[in-house]
């Protein structure tokens, strides 16, 4: 259960704060062995770990539009409305985020702009598994389809039906997926990023999964595309005073423990009596989870601490700097203008990290394992690049060109001075008539 720690001193808090930690030798050999085979022999390749993995053969990668047609009839009507109006949610709050870019005189005749400009092919990684996460789906294919990238590429293991959960196949089709390939772990990360026979080569990574395919896309993040950001397991903590519901912050505390046995939980609290309250419903609550034994193990790596008061838990929180926060206490608005570290907040009594999960219209791609201190989850702008543009004019060059020269003389360049020099020598010379 949760370790309890009563007034740490700070130098203390770092080693309290810890992320489990795995040694990753073999993870990266392994990793690496799998992804130098997947580029050599493309979905040849796939295939194979395709039944050494997921125990399935495959004839075909791609989804067919059969299997999507079939699919909508698979789900209930209940989730298909729920993913529909989540996919409002996610559209609508991504969507006011898009850029406008400003043309900018910052000189006589110099002008310059930014252009927010999509990334054209995207890939999408979907973990199936114990818990497919098709909410995941919308995460990432929403705001990718808002920012106008041209193709869109979604990779996910399939069953040892050779079948891939219906639900991650609606939500594709809802966010405006282009093509669907059942492949999981790391050949998925290394299809996606070398491209095979079946699937193409993408720009960028998206997505969640487990260590094997975080280790993946930081492999191929070195020399052959980009990701989202560098992630670890999923995390939450609670801050809660004693205006704080303990059945509502055992639950928020569970379900994060419940994502897999590395997840880390945090309580910080100031109130001593209600540690005894939340201890009681986690235990009683864990009782009721079909998936307790996974959640036990992640309290295993988790903690309450109390603290002195909302100075010191403002302070612990920006260290630890949280994937997920949830504020529940009476001034949780004040405190909330306090973090500058964290993945998402989420403030008040009446919001559960499952809101963003889910339906509030947020991104759940977080940053992990004490990531957030230098990165932010996935946005509109996560699937675009912002292009500058400047234009100078004859009056440009006189504005700037002479500092121009004498910069890049100075740092003894001299073919960029005689580039701006050949440039000055074109405009007209100052007229000397009149002069005695």
């Amino acid at each position: 259960m949760l370790k309890i720690t009563r007034y740490p001193k700070e130098a203390e808090w770092a080693t309290l704060l810890r992320r489990p930690t795995k040694d990753a030798t073999t993870l990266n050999a392994t990793v690496a062995s799998v992804l130098s085979d997947v580029r050599q022999r493309g979905d040849e390749a796939v295939r194979e770990y395709e039944e050494k993995f997921d125990k399935v053969h495959l004839d075909s990668l791609l989804v067919s539009e059969q299997e999507m047609q079939d699919a909508e009839g698979q789900i209930s009507d209940e989730l298909k409305n729920a993913l529909t109006l989540a996919h409002r949610n996610i559209h609508t709050f991504h969507a006011s985020q898009r850029f406008e870019g400003k043309l900018c005189s910052v000189a006589p005749g110099v002008t310059c702009w930014q252009k927010a400009i999509p990334i054209e092919r995207v890939g999408l990684y979907i973990p199936g598994g114990t818990a497919p996460l098709f909410s995941t789906v919308l995460m990432l294919a929403t705001p990718a389809r808002i920012a106008g990238c041209k193709e869109i590429v979604l990779c996910t293991p399939p069953n040892r039906e050779g079948k891939v959960n219906p639900a991650i196949l609606v939500a594709a089709r809802i966010a405006g997926v282009n093509r669907i390939f059942k492949i999981g772990g790391v050949q998925a990360i290394g299809a996606m990023a070398y491209g095979t026979e079946s699937v193409p080569k993408v720009y960028k990574i998206f997505g969640p999964g487990n260590q094997y395919v975080m280790c993946a896309k930081q492999q191929v993040s070195l020399h052959d595309v980009a990701i989202d950001m560098p992630a670890g397991p999923s995390e939450v903590e609670v801050i809660a005073d004693a205006s704080a519901n303990p059945a509502f912050v055992a639950a928020d505390l569970l379900s994060q423990a419940e994502h897999g046995v590395d997840s880390q939980v945090l309580l910080v609290t100031n109130n001593e009596e209600l540690i005894a309250k939340v201890e009681a419903e986690v235990k009683r609550q864990l009782a009721e989870l079909p998936r307790k034994e996974i959640a036990a193990q992640a309290l295993e790596n988790s903690n309450i601490i109390l603290l002195g008061d909302d100075e010191e838990m403002i302070r612990l929180t920006n260290q630890y700097a949280p994937e997920h926060l949830i504020i529940e206490t009476s001034n949780c608005r004040e405190l909330a203008e306090r973090v500058v570290n964290a993945g998402s907040v989420f403030i008040g009594h009446l919001t559960p990290e499952s809101a963003g999960d889910y339906a509030s219209g947020t991104n759940h791609t977080l940053p992990t394992n004490g990531y957030a201190l230098a990165y932010n989850g996935v946005n509109l702008d996560s699937f675009q690049r912002k292009v500058t543009f400047q234009e100078l004019t004859a009056e440009g060059l006189q504005s700037i060109g002479q500092a121009v020269m004498t910069m890049a003389a100075s740092e003894q360049l001299d073919a960029h001075k005689r580039a701006m020099e050949l440039r000055m020598g074109t405009l007209p010379q100052p007229s000397h008539e009149g002069r005695e």
